[in-house]
């Protein structure tokens, strides 16, 4: 990638941390805030899903699960005495563990026989989480420490947010530097020709595994971070309604593009909430609008917008050549 393209893409990064930054103080709402809180957590999700949906051309509908047992993996360990700070590793090490898991069957399944795979995976890691004991069974996991930092206890949705909009920072850098190594070109060669993947000497079995290995620990660390903002988790929350919407987020904001995944989560987080207030048919009219946004932007949002525009200065720029 050029100079001037990893400018770009890092001007893209620095000005949507700085309007979620500004967020807050535009929308001083503790209701939205909380919205804002969930948006990012999906954002980190989403970026994640990106290798494999995205970039690898993979299907996978058991995101929720991973989610789940992220949160569920730093509430049990937190409760039970360990920092919470520290839980990250046991939850970085919970997504290696489920991205192997997922990753060796990709191998041998595509298209709709893997999408019943991952919604058995999401329904299977559900049904376990809702009937464990040591899980809360159906009362789910409460009463665990909140993060804190040298004493500074994360216990507001102000505190949380930025703590979030950080993580979501850190996550965001890291994703753009993974694609931009060797690991990215070959997720994204993967997906457009295998063939000439493997004759270059690289094993696609491999890219696939870690694809899935490296969306499975971004999954896991949304859901460690969602559990110490909600304070409580709940096997009901993570549904195959609720992966289903994260793969909404990167259709409306572009597969394969990162500030498209973010932009989605953000659409999919509030605009239920928006069109809330008209009564029981939001859901038909948030399902519309999701129909429109899709047969006009059949590539993404932000996709087709940055196409759109870089075609503009290209036509501007030719039209300046013209004249001289």
């Amino acid at each position: 990638m050029s100079k001037m393209s990893t400018k770009k893409a890092i001007l893209m990064g620095l000005a949507a941390l700085l309007v979620m930054a500004l967020f807050p103080v535009v929308v001083p709402s503790k209701y939205y805030l909380t919205v804002g809180c969930q948006a990012m957590l999906y954002s980190i999700l989403a970026l994640g899903m990106n290798f494999i949906v995205g970039m690898s051309g993979l299907v996978n509908l058991g995101a929720a699960a991973v989610y789940g047992l992220g949160a569920y993996t730093s509430a049990l360990l937190s409760k039970a005495g360990v920092n919470p700070w520290l839980c990250i590793f046991p939850v970085i090490l919970m997504g290696w563990v489920i991205g192997k898991g997922l990753g060796y069957p990709s191998l041998r399944l595509k298209g709709f026989y893997l999408s019943l795979t991952t919604i058995g995976f999401n329904e299977i890691v559900r049904n376990l989480l809702l009937n464990f004991q040591f899980t809360g069974a159906g009362t789910g996991v409460k009463n665990f420490p909140n993060y804190s930092i040298f004493g500074f206890e994360i216990n507001t949705q102000m505190r949380s947010y930025y703590l979030i909009l950080v993580v979501l920072a850190i996550v965001l850098f890291i994703a753009l530097r993974i694609v931009r190594s060797k690991w990215g070109r070959a997720f994204i060669a993967s997906k457009d020709n295998p063939d000439a993947l493997e004759v270059c000497g690289i094993n696609l079995a491999s890219v696939k595994v870690t694809a899935f290995t490296l969306s499975s620990i971004f999954g896991c660390i949304a859901g460690a971070m969602y559990a110490h903002f909600n304070g409580y988790v709940a096997a009901s929350t993570f549904t195959t309604t609720l992966s289903n919407s994260f793969i909404i987020m990167m259709v409306v904001g572009g597969l394969g593009n990162f500030y498209g995944c973010i932009f989605g989560a953000w659409v999919v987080a509030f605009l239920p909430e928006l069109l809330r207030p008209i009564g029981i048919t939001y859901k038909f009219f948030y399902a519309l609008i999701m129909m429109i946004v899709v047969i006009f932007f059949p590539n993404g949002v932000i996709t087709d917008l940055k196409a759109y525009v870089s075609g503009f200065f290209s036509r501007m720029k030719e039209g300046k050549g013209e004249k001289a």
